[in-house]
């Protein structure tokens, strides 16, 4: 379970600005966000278990981040990982739309997920649970373990906050940071209704999720200029490093 906020050519200044928190069982293994040793324009963490990983940028410009889709469908034994497909899609020189048309011809044998994709013509969004791949148009987008569209309450507050955000003439790393670290739940009666209990309606009703063994692992800031100047920041949460503080880590670069 995930929550992802974009502005895309929304900002004067930003093409694109990114808030994503990651939410995993702690125990399960992960690098934290790095240049990988095996292909050094890839910016992104890494899933230990299964591989790939749930969201990066790359030093060309490509950016994919995924969530998991909370639908009541059974996971399917021997089913690809997911995080597969973020990999696939940093490691490309297709475009978003060859790309997603290509994924969506075998698409069923991944448990559902929701894919944001961009390069630097274009974003676009793909679910195998939902319609076919979409270019999006400028805007803001907030997604979590629904469909595009859904107005979960988490969703709805955290696009509200990127907006406030945006206004500004700059908009600073540490806000976005901040911005996913809101750790309020949703009253019982905005709750949807995702075929769990309540107790983990509420839990997950949260932007930043904590329970005693799942919750929010990472949470990611993404700030691209017009430039080509990226800034990338991840914080790891106290829960996943089994200490008192969080951890976080910076990058800056430019667009090759």
């Amino acid at each position: 379970m995930c929550t992802i906020v974009l502005a895309h050519r929304v900002h004067p200044e930003y093409p694109l600005i990114v808030a994503a928190n990651r939410d995993e069982f702690y125990a399960r293994p992960t690098a934290a966000a790095s240049f990988w040793s095996d292909d050094e324009d890839v910016l992104a963490g890494r899933d230990l278990r299964a591989g790939g990983t749930w969201l990066g940028i790359t030093r060309g410009g490509r950016f994919a981040a995924l969530t998991n889709l909370r639908d009541g469908a059974e996971h399917r034994e021997g089913a690809p990982t997911r995080g597969g497909i973020v990999a696939g899609f940093l490691r490309s020189r297709q475009p978003v739309e060859v790309f997603l048309d290509e994924l969506a011809r075998d698409a069923d044998r991944y448990d559902g997920f929701n894919l944001l994709v961009r390069d630097r013509d274009a974003l676009a969004y793909y679910s195998n649970r939902g319609q076919g791949p979409q270019v999006l148009p400028p805007g803001l987008y907030a997604i979590s373990n629904a469909l595009l569209g859904a107005e979960w309450p988490k969703i709805r507050r955290a696009r509200e906050a990127l907006d406030e955000l945006t206004r500004a003439p700059r908009v600073e790393m540490d806000a976005l940071i901040k911005l996913l670290a809101d750790p309020a739940t949703a009253p019982d009666d905005l709750l949807p209704h995702t075929g769990i209990d309540l107790e983990w309606e509420r839990a997950l009703s949260a932007i930043f999720i904590k329970t005693a063994d799942y919750g929010t692992c990472s949470s990611t800031a993404i700030l691209v200029d017009y430039a080509g100047h990226v800034e990338f920041a991840e914080r790891r949460a106290s829960s996943v490093l089994g200490e008192d503080e969080s951890a976080e880590t910076r990058f800056a670069f430019k667009l090759s």
